[in-house]
């Protein structure tokens, strides 16, 4: 099954690279039978893919003129997944990805059917990436992901009941404005209409959400932008980790490398105290190592035992064995 699936990939990329193929050759490409191939092009037509053909010793085989290809066939879930992916590398999440990924979130869009495409579009105009692609789909469900996201973008009010951290549980009516991957974190950034104030919600805490249907004007944020709210509270709720380091470069290298993850601060023209706040020490690592220059770090002292640990296993990983 797996060399027919190859095989019939590899007959629509070369009928999509000629107008048209005589059979014989076509066949010759593909190292199989006439009968072969003729099945071939009926499971391409089963897929919606219009192929004409031409009867005959000289007959052979084209993509319809103009035809347009069947839609991306995905679910729910694993669209959410592929939007998630090429968003963090849109905002550079890896070096030499941005342009690229902006251009496959643009592709993706255009070929999706459009019940997933309004989904994708809102969840990619609505999230902010704000971490390494580390945010783990499987603590909330991708269909609440872009339902929040739509609401965001419809700017319509919504309801769901939320557990805080202390376990305390309650219902909350919200405005919500942006969806913030932070760390290995979903969260959603709204106008809490309770409590009359902004806040931040952790996505996984948070079930029941459905729309009012009342729609609303969107409110200024108190922050840059969410992704600073959202970092801006976990700072103040002091849970998890507040990692900070001196690093020898210039404050603009800095922010240009790893800006929109910490907050980057000039001591000298030459060196730069950063600071920010995880609920786990594994990306901070992962920073650290992506501003390609030295490094105090100040706090926490486990981060500091880690990375002595790992640049350890590491020299005794490269290290030549003696004969």
């Amino acid at each position: 099954m797996a060399d027919t699936s190859a095989r019939t990939l590899r007959l629509l990329s070369l009928l999509q690279t000629h107008r048209y193929w005589p059979g014989t050759e076509l066949a010759g490409r593909l190292g199989v039978s006439a009968r072969t191939l003729r099945r071939d092009i009926d499971r391409l037509r089963e897929l919606g893919y219009p192929v004409d053909a031409r009867p005959g010793l000289d007959g052979g085989y084209q993509l319809a003129a103009g035809a347009a290809l069947p839609p991306l066939v995905l679910d729910d879930e694993e669209a959410v997944a592929i939007t998630v992916c090429l968003q963090a590398g849109s905002q550079g999440a890896v070096d030499g990805l941005a342009e690229p990924s902006v251009r496959a979130l643009a592709k993706l869009v255009t070929v999706l059917p459009n019940r997933l495409r309004r989904r994708v579009d809102a969840l990619r105009a609505m999230t902010v990436s704000s971490g390494w692609s580390g945010v783990p789909l499987s603590d909330v469900d991708p269909a609440v992901i872009t339902e929040l996201a739509m609401s965001c973008r419809a700017e319509e009010r919504i309801s769901f009941a939320y557990v805080a951290a202390d376990g305390e549980t309650s219902t909350r009516e919200v405005e919500p404005h942006r969806l913030v991957s932070l760390g290995r974190r979903w969260y959603l950034v709204a106008y809490d209409l309770t409590r009359h104030a902004w806040r931040t919600f952790r996505v996984d805490r948070l079930t029941g959400a459905a729309t009012t249907g009342i729609r609303f004007r969107p409110r200024d944020l108190p922050a840059a932008d969410a992704a600073d709210f959202v970092r801006a509270g976990i700072g103040a709720r002091r849970t998890g980790y507040t990692v900070t380091a001196e690093i020898e470069a210039p404050a603009d290298d800095v922010r240009a490398r790893v800006g929109r993850w910490c907050t980057a601060t000039p001591i000298t023209p030459t060196r730069t105290h950063i600071e920010t706040a995880v609920d786990n020490l594994d990306w901070p690592l992962l920073l650290l190592s992506k501003v390609d220059a030295d490094f105090t770090v100040l706090s926490p002292p486990e981060l500091a035992a880690r990375i002595t640990a790992c640049g350890t296993r590491f020299l005794r990983s490269s290290s030549t064995p003696e004969a």
